[in-house]
């Protein structure tokens, strides 16, 4: 029997006691309505991408913001990969995350991708919380982005993220992707990733 939204989110909650709902409950499907996000949300899910943290406050994401039926949208989606063209044409946002790493006057920013990153952090926690999802893509053609909107050199490329409402995994026509879907979350330890010398974990 194929799961609903509400049932397969159940499996997908993270279990650590403390962690605010929105991070708990975020997750990355794959399964889009085709269902247009209002713009009071958009707008919302954006400011919190702008009031992220920013080394030296100079905050250098931008973000290319594509609504479906837009040629933003069209000029996105195009550069993705077909496996991900497969899912994502339900999207009802597409946005390239970019982080400048060269100012006006040349000088270098090297946590510019470290800052889009915190932006984006924010912005996915954001729209978990509006009860909408993400799924951001590495699975793009960077170059062609690059020539679709004219950006030079001095802007780094992060990823493209999805952005909408949720569907069954059943809407899903591919039985590959329903099964990544509907499969068990995992994450490496905290032992991995948590040290206090590359190979010693930290004690908690």
């Amino acid at each position: 029997m194929s799961l609903s939204v509400a049932e397969l989110n159940e499996t997908k909650v993270v279990p650590v006691e403390g962690l605010l709902p929105a991070l708990a409950h975020r997750w990355s499907p794959r399964s889009f309505k085709d269902q247009p996000v209002a713009a009071g949300e958009l707008k919302t899910v954006l400011e919190a991408a702008r009031w992220a943290a920013s080394s030296g406050n100079v905050q250098p994401w931008r973000f290319l913001v594509g609504v479906k039926g837009t040629e933003a949208w069209d000029k996105i989606f195009a550069t993705l990969v077909p496996f991900n063209q497969a899912w994502a044409a339900n999207a009802a946002v597409l946005i390239l995350g970019l982080g400048i790493e060269r100012d006006a006057n040349g000088r270098a920013n090297r946590y510019a991708l470290y800052d889009l990153g915190q932006a984006v952090s924010q912005l996915t926690a954001q729209a978990a919380a509006l009860g909408l999802v993400t799924h951001s893509m590495g699975g793009f053609d960077a170059d062609a982005a690059r020539k679709a909107f004219g950006l030079s050199e001095d802007y780094g490329l992060g990823a493209v993220i999805a952005l909408g409402h949720q569907a069954a995994p059943g809407a899903l026509a591919d039985a590959q992707m329903q099964a990544r879907e509907v499969a068990a979350r995992e994450r490496k330890p905290l032992s991995e990733i948590a040290l206090t010398a590359l190979d010693t974990p930290l004690e908690i």
